[in-house]
């Protein structure tokens, strides 16, 4: 039986997944969890053959989980299932072991190819997504500000950006106040500016928000 498990903090979200998956595979046995936490007690307590998750998420995000999941069940394929373009987490994802991304307003049937394709083994990847794929291999100095960041310093700056307080971040991420302070430091530095104001202009001007 094939059996797979969905991550998402939206109800609706998950249901209607939950509900495509079905039409697909009436067997399958599909399971629900809200956060990332509870997706890897459920990956650690059973056996899945496809996990399918979003990003952002109460606590830790789901680029935390894939990067646990990774090293615990390194064949396990996992799916990105996100709110953000491809062109923003697509990269990270695909680097930090996912198997395929796809963005939430995806066509029903995108959603099956990707399950079929991760089934198999393999990478699902979107035409926008391997045409970002093509463009790491340019020059660093071709590389915008923002990809210099780590993937918890990327998430950091995106809500920093969207003008979220640091104690808001810190809350939302459930870090401490000091640690989040500590990751608006680095971004600053790696990003040359001064202020969340040139953040935000950055961020604008990138299309990031």
């Amino acid at each position: 039986m094939l059996r797979i498990i969905i991550a998402d903090d939206h109800n609706i979200v998950r249901r209607g997944i939950k509900e495509i998956l079905k039409e697909e595979y009436p067997t399958a046995h599909v399971e629900e969890v809200g956060d990332a936490e509870d997706l890897i007690k459920h990956v650690m307590k059973d056996e899945w053959d496809v996990v399918l998750t979003d990003i952002s998420m109460p606590g830790r995000s789901g680029l935390d989980a894939l990067t646990q999941i990774r090293q615990m069940f390194p064949k396990l394929p996992v799916v990105i299932l996100s709110v953000y373009p491809a062109d923003q987490y697509g990269i990270r994802a695909l680097k930090a072991g996912a198997s395929g991304y796809l963005t939430k307003d995806s066509a029903p049937d995108e959603l099956v190819k990707a399950i079929r394709t991760v089934l198999l083994g393999k990478k699902y990847i979107t035409p926008l997504l391997a045409e970002k794929l093509a463009s790491v291999f340019d020059t660093e100095a071709d590389k915008p500000l923002h990809e210099y960041l780590s993937d918890r310093e990327y998430e950091v700056f995106k809500l920093l950006a969207m003008g979220k307080s640091v104690s808001d971040i810190a809350q939302a991420m459930n870090l401490g106040v000091t640690t989040i302070s500590t990751y608006r430091a680095r971004i600053l530095v790696k990003m040359n500016m001064k202020t969340n104001a040139d953040l935000t202009l950055y961020a604008v001007e990138q299309k990031l928000i």
